[in-house]
């Protein structure tokens, strides 16, 4: 009897050990050990749009970079030739610095010949004359930027107004000598020009019809000097650029027909020449060269040029 009661103390001690046990393995089942929670990976947040920062296109020749100024020229541009073509030039050239200050144009003007020789050679950028090209003058490229009337003038106080060609061919070949054949005052006629060489001359005696056989009393080296010369001659003729005439002297008209820029640019005036930019064929020119050029010939300078005295040609 005693040990049944010593065998069921055994019993209820067990189911007690085996129920606490169970209490136990059912908490601790929950936690996690410390190793796991630290080997448990973390999400990366995903890139937004926002975050992004955007790629900017390179400059290529279809899609330049608008951000960059343009380049501005700079440089020299180096001119040389007719006297002629004065007054038109340098006002192209203050209207082609006004937008590139940074260009130097410089301009010698020893005659149209010399120009053209000096552009032939590659002494200059660009030739300038007031005369076409000859045959001989290969290897060149004329650009006509201006057409110019050759005035026929003569001093203020003359009281001739109107000159045929064929007058003003008997005048200056020694067939004529007074100006009362011709309508005026009886007195000598005294024939002024152009030195050899000048654009202004050649233009005169290949449209009159005189080459090399004028009797000049003056051969002068500039436009300028040829009207000084006629202004102080009561019996003075001289032939000199529209662009360059002003009321010191008086233009007498040609067949009936003035010397304006009107009939120049109609044709129907008949002293006539182109002003030209000479450059070698096939010769590159510098940027600061090429833009001057195409700027001198380009619609929007007709205003500047017909300022100056003479026409763009159409």
């Amino acid at each position: 009897m005693k040990k049944l009661k010593q065998l069921k103390k055994l019993i209820g001690l067990v189911v007690i050990c085996l129920f606490a046990f169970s209490l136990f393995a059912g908490c601790g089942g929950g936690t996690t050990p410390p190793s796991a929670a630290a080997t448990t990976p973390t999400s990366t947040p995903e890139s937004t749009p926002e975050s992004t920062p955007e790629s900017t296109p390179e400059a290529t020749p279809d899609n330049p970079a608008t951000d960059d100024p343009p380049t501005e020229l700079s440089g020299t541009v180096s001119t040389s030739g007719s006297t002629s073509v004065d007054k038109v030039l340098n006002s192209l050239i203050e209207a082609f610095r006004a937008d590139h200050p940074g260009v130097v144009i410089t301009y010698e003007s020893p005659g149209s010949s010399a120009g053209i020789n000096d552009a032939a050679e590659g002494a200059v950028d660009i030739g300038l004359s007031s005369r076409a090209l000859k045959d001989s003058e290969t290897g060149l490229d004329a650009h006509v930027f201006a057409l110019d009337g050759i005035a026929i003038i003569v001093n203020n106080s003359s009281t001739v107004t109107d000159l045929t060609k064929e007058q003003i061919a008997g005048l200056y070949t020694g067939e004529i000598t007074n100006w009362k054949d011709v309508g005026g005052e009886d007195g000598p006629v005294a024939l002024v020009g152009r030195e050899p060489g000048s654009g202004t001359r050649d233009g005169f005696e290949d449209i009159i019809g005189v080459k090399e056989k004028c009797l000049y009393d003056q051969e002068q080296t500039s436009t300028g000097a040829v009207i000084t010369a006629v202004e102080a001659n009561p019996n003075a003729i001289g032939y000199a650029s529209l662009s360059a005439l002003k009321d010191t002297v008086k233009k007498v008209t040609v067949n009936g027909v003035a010397c304006t820029e009107e009939t120049v640019l109609d044709g129907s005036y008949a002293v006539q020449r182109p002003f030209v930019f000479v450059t070698i064929t096939g010769k590159e020119l510098s940027a600061e060269a090429k833009a001057f050029l195409e700027f001198s010939m380009s619609p929007e300078v007709a205003e500047i040029i017909a300022n100056a005295g003479a026409v763009q040609p159409r």
